[in-house]
């Protein structure tokens, strides 16, 4: 079967490519036949590339740990380097990808009637986007990498700079600045290590880090400048909330459901298992950023007034769950981690589905606008509850046992860590309740909000499969955690019993835990030894 799907991935990345050259090269006609015809082949392109990547969900071999559908094709040498299209999955990436082809149709849907404008170029951007996406997720050469996760950039920057608000032009290149800067120092660390190693396979150089144990710092702080801009992480964060704020609202569903979760990918698939001792010794640093993090955004998000940028903000504090749960170096703040980029991204495309549902009708995102949608809306009040309550965590949904995993796992790392990243959930609970108390809630006072009418079938399809999500990650979550086991177990093998406090050498730790299981052993009376 392997071979017989090693395709399977290069179709993946083809299939939007292929939807969106027929639909800026093959539609004819005036402008309204032209954007009708460009979101049914945008609609039926993203649906067929998410039917073709089940087939990663069905024939994905839980059991191995090591990559999977991987098809390698080389390209050219240079010198003794060649460079490679090596793609493949294994249980960290395969299930960011299935979340990836997931999210596209909805943004499709939640766009057939407020889009208007340039509607060819704004199906096509998104088709190359997505294409982009699952190669950034899939890609197993270090340059192929490169290029895809900075290609990522060009669409979503001419998505927000064309289709987003009022500052637009500014927030577009407020993102595009950030998150270009911050990989221009990873480019120059992928050439020293493929200077110093000789290869620019991903599986390669992650089975044999040796190569760069004396400028490991170096390398883990030039990937840190690139995956903590993308996450964001504090204080690199600024570009989000206004990103967020301009971008439409396909725009903001992809940013905070799979584009953030690229850093926390970065972080997983390079600098843990490649830079291992610099990650045990920046441990404690990017846990006192994760605790502030969602800590400070936490409290900035309650003195919000528009609904996208409280989102944003919230969105910054759960990505401060996923780095705490990532440097943890367990299985269960690692696996955790995963499974809170796979609730959030589920859970904020959702959020941002629902504001842009009032937004077509009021044009408006300013919380004071609104007051008793419930008496208008009640099937639209209903699913924002439902999305609300697991934002913050209820039991039941995939957030709870993604926090509550996340949480097991600091404990066991660092026990103040864990008291510190608790306060969180109290906060979260916090801004969301007030959210939607004072938007849903309250008097039914403003005559643009009694001419509300709830959501259509459309709307209501729209949120279907993130509800059927939400509840299965919360209360079966057993196959989603089946994909990572073998993946993660093999990732967090190297650091053993790590002590974050004391942030030694994570090879003297395994050298010194062997040693002394040893010297015991020698001590023991003869016979005894069992």
């Amino acid at each position: 079967m392997e071979n017989q799907m090693q395709y399977l991935l290069t179709a993946l990345i083809l299939l939007p490519l292929i939807g969106a050259g027929l639909i800026l090269l093959l539609i004819q006609g005036d402008e309204e036949i032209v954007a009708a015809r460009s979101r049914m082949v945008a609609l039926f392109t993203s649906t067929v590339t998410f039917v073709v990547s089940l087939a990663l969900w069905f024939y994905f071999d839980r059991g191995e740990a090591g990559f999977q559908f991987v098809h390698a094709v080389e390209w050219f040498s240079l010198g003794n380097v060649t460079l490679q299209y090596k793609v493949g999955v294994d249980g960290i990436s395969v299930l960011l990808i299935l979340l990836s082809t997931l999210l596209m149709p909805l943004v499709f849907i939640s766009a057939w009637d407020s889009v208007k404008q340039r509607v060819r170029a704004y199906m096509a951007a998104f088709l190359i986007l997505e294409s982009l996406m699952i190669g950034t997720f899939a890609a197993l050469d270090l340059f192929l990498f490169y290029v895809f996760f900075e290609a990522v950039l060009i669409p979503m920057f001419l998505i927000i700079g064309i289709w987003g608000g009022k500052d637009r032009v500014y927030a577009s290149y407020k993102f595009f600045l950030y998150t270009l800067l911050g990989s221009v120092l990873m480019l120059v660390a992928m050439i020293a290590m493929t200077w110093l190693s000789g290869t620019t396979d991903i599986e390669t150089l992650i089975a044999d880090p040796s190569a760069f144990g004396h400028i490991q710092t170096f390398l883990w702080l030039a990937f840190f400048a690139s995956f903590a801009v993308k996450m964001p992480m504090w204080p690199v964060h600024t570009w989000l909330p206004d990103a967020h704020v301009q971008a439409p609202t396909g725009g903001s569903v992809i940013l905070a459901g799979v584009l953030l979760k690229m850093g926390g990918y970065g972080f997983l698939r390079f600098s843990l298992p490649m830079f291992p001792d610099a990650s045990v010794s920046f441990a404690p640093f990017i846990f006192v950023l994760s605790i502030i993090a969602l800590i400070y955004t936490s409290l900035v998000a309650l003195a919000q007034k528009d609904m996208k940028k409280l989102i944003a903000y919230s969105s910054v504090a759960h990505m401060g769950f996923v780095t705490a749960g990532i440097f943890a170096f367990n299985a269960q703040g690692v696996e955790g981690a995963l499974m809170q980029m796979l609730a959030h991204g589920v859970v904020s495309g959702a959020l941002f589905l629902l504001v842009g549902v009032v937004y077509d009708r009021m044009h408006t995102r300013d919380m004071d606008a609104y007051g008793g949608v419930a008496k208008v809306m009640p099937g639209f009040a209903l699913v924002f509850m439902i999305f609300m309550f697991a934002s913050v965590g209820l039991p039941g949904t995939g957030s709870f046992v993604a926090e509550f995993i996340t949480l097991l796992g600091l404990f066991q790392a660092n026990f103040w860590v864990g008291v510190f990243m608790t306060t969180g959930l109290i906060l979260g609970a916090t801004y969301m309740l007030w959210l939607y108390r004072k938007m849903i809630f309250g008097t039914l006072e403003k005559e643009a909000v009694k001419a509300l009418q709830d959501m259509n079938l459309r709307e209501k399809l729209m949120f279907v499969p993130l509800l059927i999500l939400v509840f299965w990650m919360g209360i079966y979550p057993k196959p989603f955690f089946d994909f990572m086991h073998r993946s993660v177990a093999d990732l967090t093998a190297v650091y053993g019993d790590v002590q974050i406090q004391a942030a030694p050498r994570s090879y003297e730790i395994i050298q010194s835990n062997e040693i002394t299981q040893s010297n015991e052993i020698e001590t023991l009376p003869q016979g005894d030894a069992t």
